[in-house]
């Protein structure tokens, strides 16, 4: 068996309330945020982690990220008290990257100092769009003129900073895709998280779908985008995800590479590779109230192990979204599997023109990386419909 214990292994913490759900996000959010409930829910969390690493040796903490919901609802106050109750159970070193997720409203962007004094070092901002009209139609609450008040903040506090922005948005042109990304790179954030609208179940958008670009269009707004971020200096080192060097979001970076992390929070997923070989996926009651209820009575998450014959795709699916790709012994070392067994899949991509392995490294060709579904797809067992991963900057 691979020796597996160099694994990192970072934590996540949800904070399951937004001012207002989103029309297409399917994320586990709710309405209804009261703030005196902030502090008994940092409690629940802080309680929630002691309860998961009872028993527990971890290795040194990768990274947090803290996402949501919009965790900018809370207080400096309360994200400060999490972030000492995280510190004294699993100590928070000095290069630890903690990412907090943000929206640029005016009564948030107020917060952000007292954000970086509690310590966390890296914000994400939900920006979307800087075009009023787009931001309208996807029930945002913050104004264009916000959005950029708040990354003039973000810039002031912090060294590092991404930029959540939505293409493909009812009515959108190329000029105007183009346009938010220019807004984007000109206010000092060295990563754009830039990714397509799409209509899921079980949202809004789902029961009252909008209007959206056809595929020509798409791949239109795509081209201009891509060659607006390029030219910009930033490489697209993953699916949606643009960054300069050495700017590269490494909590996101260690679910690509299948690492290990801890969730704690209303609806939190983990996912833990055990000494005995297996991996199992973790995951807490979506209601923040039961979620309450739940640390209170000491009730640890949900685990599922998951089967051999899925963690060929199910590593695939995180792997294979990294342009560079990653060492094909990585494959061994997170799955506990030989890489004989996905040996005859992985020659037939390559004869195909979609996977190469050179140097050692696993990664798809751009013929591959455009088709990527239908590449992952080849990896799965007869039947398997892969996990769903939570992605924090999607």
């Amino acid at each position: 068996m691979a020796d597996r214990r160099d694994i990192p292994l970072a934590l996540y913490v949800h904070i399951p309330w937004c001012e207002r759900k989103c029309p297409y996000c399917d994320f586990n959010s709710h309405e209804r945020y009261d703030p005196a409930d902030q502090l008994d829910y940092v409690g629940a969390l802080i309680h929630d982690l002691k309860l998961q690493l009872e028993g527990f040796n971890p290795p040194p903490l990768h990274s947090i990220f803290i996402g949501g919901g919009t965790p900018s609802l809370f207080s400096g106050e309360a994200i400060a008290t999490l972030m000492e109750g995280i510190d004294k159970r699993w100590p928070i070193g000095s290069s630890t990257e903690v990412t907090l997720e943000a929206n640029p409203s005016s009564a948030e962007a107020a917060r952000f100092a007292a954000y970086r004094a509690s310590g966390i070092n890296r914000l994400s901002l939900g920006v979307q769009s800087f075009d009023d009209c787009h931001l309208q139609s996807l029930g945002r609450v913050h104004s264009a003129a916000q959005a950029q008040a708040a990354l003039t903040q973000a810039d002031r506090h912090f060294s590092r900073f991404n930029i959540d922005l939505m293409h493909g948005l009812p009515n959108q042109t190329p000029e105007q895709a183009v346009t938010d990304l220019r807004q984007a790179l000109a206010s000092g954030s060295g990563h754009i998280s830039w990714y397509q609208l799409t209509v899921e179940p079980n949202t809004a958008f789902w029961s009252r779908p909008p209007r959206l670009p056809d595929d020509d269009l798409l791949a239109d707004i795509q081209d201009a985008g891509a060659h607006e971020l390029s030219q910009a200096g930033l490489n697209q080192y993953e699916v949606s995800a643009w960054a300069l060097r050495n700017q590269e979001a490494q909590h996101n970076l260690n679910y690509w590479r299948f690492g290990d992390y801890l969730g704690i929070g209303a609806g939190a997923h983990g996912k833990l590779s055990r000494p005995d070989g297996s991996i199992e996926r973790t995951q807490r009651t979506r209601a923040p109230a039961d979620y309450l209820s739940a640390i209170k009575k000491r009730q640890p998450p949900r685990r599922n192990t998951i089967p051999a014959t899925e963690l060929p795709v199910e590593f695939m699916l995180n792997a294979l979204r990294l342009r560079e790709g990653v060492p094909l012994q990585l494959f061994e070392s997170r799955t506990g599997l030989s890489t004989e067994s996905v040996a005859g899949i992985i020659d037939d991509l390559q004869s195909h023109g979609l996977l190469s392995v050179q140097g050692g490294m696993l990664r798809t060709t751009p013929t591959g990386f455009n088709f990527l579904n239908d590449v992952l797809a080849r990896f799965m067992s007869p039947g398997h419909r892969a996990s769903a991963i939570p992605l924090l900057e999607q």
